[in-house]
């Protein structure tokens, strides 16, 4: 049996939650989070337009959050962005997301967006 590794296990789900729900009209976002500053630094998503994958960095952030309930997203949101990179398959965007995480110490957060409302 082979050892486990979990470059390629981290890869893998961040690949997963990179999707695209045609029907439903369901994109999965990963953030990168900077816990020392409370924000979202990168945001990366599936493109429906144009069917690439694209990071944005955060320029930046909503006021910071005052938590008053557990489900309450304890880190500032970004409000503005400018294209980080794109991407032609998931699998190239979660290496450069697992690159960002590692180069800055961020840690990720996964969220649902719907392509009418948020993109």
């Amino acid at each position: 049996m082979a050892a486990f590794d979990l470059e390629n296990f981290t890869t893998r789900l961040l690949t997963e939650s990179l999707f695209y729900d045609l029907e439903y009209g369901m994109v999965g976002a990963v953030s990168l989070i900077d816990r020392a500053a409370g924000q979202e630094r990168y945001i990366a998503s599936f493109m429906p337009d144009d069917g690439s994958y694209m990071i944005e960095e955060a320029t930046s952030w909503e006021e910071p959050p005052e938590l008053e309930d557990e489900a309450d997203v304890a880190y500032a949101l970004a409000t503005d962005s400018v294209v980080h990179s794109t991407h032609d398959v998931p699998e190239a965007a979660a290496q450069a997301l697992i690159g960002l995480a590692r180069e800055h110490d961020l840690l990720p957060s996964v969220t649902v967006l719907f392509e009418d409302e948020e993109l």
